[in-house]
């Protein structure tokens, strides 16, 4: 009789690390979300004494006044068009450029192409003084065109880099097949080009949106009236000399997130795709 030596495998602990990490960062990334969405229902002495915790007695006053509110809606409409006006500038600006750095070759490419990454390196509150002065020379102050021109500015390094590393995916082998043919490079990069990067459009374009949907400084520097405030300048009415009105800041919070949450959870899949391209070669 023949003995059969049998072994267990040994057991695997690295799908717990890596769902113990996942549910970690989850749990970073949520726990203040759902605070913030739950203090709109708190009264003020309840959100000092329990921030974290479920509302005694849900109070739906906070986001009801909000959303009766025309001044909300007006914050709204301006961050809306605020953020697609650099949207749309930052795709047509980057992505051009982008085709260039990675289709054409010509002297001092690689030296421009490190000009433009150095934005990386300097935030817009380094350079908001000679920001404002000239966007005053210019009579853009107090204009959506006044913000919106300077977040392109300082979002076109990043936006460049990952038009550019899209690009370079494409097969050589099709643009030249495309020159022989007679087909231009302006040609070829609307009609074949373009088509091809849906991805990569789409991550630039929600990553712009998100940045310029949030974006409190420059909006404060540059706007003066306040019929054409955006979201983040809203928080500042619901903040007193002595005191703040706690529950409709988070309520506040709450409905103006919302929109940059949709849109992001919509566009995931060409999110993934277009920040994963040109990662892996081969």
């Amino acid at each position: 009789m023949s003995s059969v030596n049998t072994s267990r495998r040994p057991f695997n602990l690295r799908p717990i690390y890596v769902y113990g990490v996942l549910i970690l960062m989850a749990g970073i990334v949520l726990i203040p979300l759902v605070a913030t969405a739950l203090g709109g229902f708190k009264s003020v002495g309840e959100l000092r004494t329990d921030p974290f915790g479920l509302p005694r007695h849900w109070n739906f006053d906070a986001y009801g006044q909000i959303l009766a509110s025309g001044r909300y809606w007006q914050m709204q409409l301006n961050s809306l068009i605020i953020a697609c006006m650099t949207v749309v500038l930052t795709l047509a600006v980057a992505s051009m450029a982008a085709f260039v750095f990675a289709q054409v070759k010509f002297f001092g490419s690689e030296f421009l192409l490190s000009y433009f990454l150095l934005g990386l390196m300097f935030p817009a509150a380094t350079a908001i003084l000679p920001l404002f002065i000239k966007i005053r020379d210019l009579g853009l102050l107090d204009t959506y065109w006044g913000v919106a021109l300077p977040q392109v500015a300082f979002g076109l390094g990043m936006s460049i880099l990952l038009f550019r590393n899209f690009f370079k995916q494409i097969p050589e082998e099709l643009l030249d097949a495309a020159l022989m043919d007679g087909c231009s490079y302006i040609r070829f990069f609307w009609s074949i080009t373009l088509p091809l990067s849906r991805p990569i459009l789409a991550t630039v374009g929600i990553v712009t949106f998100v940045t310029s949907w949030n974006n409190y400084l420059l909006p404060l520097i540059l706007l003066n009236s306040e019929s054409k405030y955006p979201w983040p300048l809203g928080i500042m009415l619901y903040q007193g000399e002595y005191t703040s009105a706690w529950n409709m800041i988070l309520a506040f919070v709450t409905l103006t997130i919302l929109p940059t949450i949709i849109v992001f959870f919509a566009a995931q899949k060409h999110i993934v795709a277009g920040l994963t391209s040109g990662a892996v070669k081969g």
